[in-house]
């Protein structure tokens, strides 16, 4: 079902406001609202999609201190061998499939709803409200687990 574009600027508010809305009833986490504050209060589902999954790269690199981008910077925050950011202890074989499956979903968001919006006009990207929900859910879940990592990484041992 794709969306038609609002008409009146009453419409347009009504649709972000509506957005917005069911964002909060999704418990999104607070930096979708800081990273794409006037994406969402434009109603723009490209754009805040795309501003979203910026938001994932900008806190690795805060936390990493790597300028990387994409996979690569995925790659070296998340290295098995040496990593700089860990959702659990790695302390077995399920928690470090846990820990690459979470780096994997970071890509394929990268992957899906970044990196293929870069070269594409917006008007060739058909996004209705239902998929934008749902990829900024999924952005949402990332940044909760990233904070979890922070939770980890500044107790100290028992």
């Amino acid at each position: 079902m794709r969306i038609t574009g609002a008409k009146t600027i009453s419409d347009a508010e009504l649709r972000a406001t509506r957005l917005i809305n069911k964002l909060e009833l999704r418990q999104t986490h607070p930096i979708i609202f800081e990273f794409c504050k006037a994406e969402l209060l434009a109603d723009k589902y490209f754009h805040t999609d795309f501003e979203a999954g910026k938001s994932i790269a900008e806190i690795i690199r805060q936390r990493t201190g790597l300028t990387e981008n994409g996979g690569e910077l995925v790659e070296k925050a998340f290295s098995l061998k040496n990593p700089m950011i860990k959702i659990n202890d790695l302390a077995n074989e399920t928690k470090e499939s846990e820990h690459k499956g979470f780096a994997n979903l970071i890509k394929g968001v990268f992957e899906m709803f970044r990196n293929t919006t870069t070269p594409v006009p917006k008007v060739n990207w058909d996004i209705n409200e239902a998929d934008a929900l749902d990829i900024l859910s999924t952005i949402s879940l990332i940044h909760r687990r990233l904070d979890i990592n922070i939770k980890l990484s500044t107790m100290s041992p028992s």
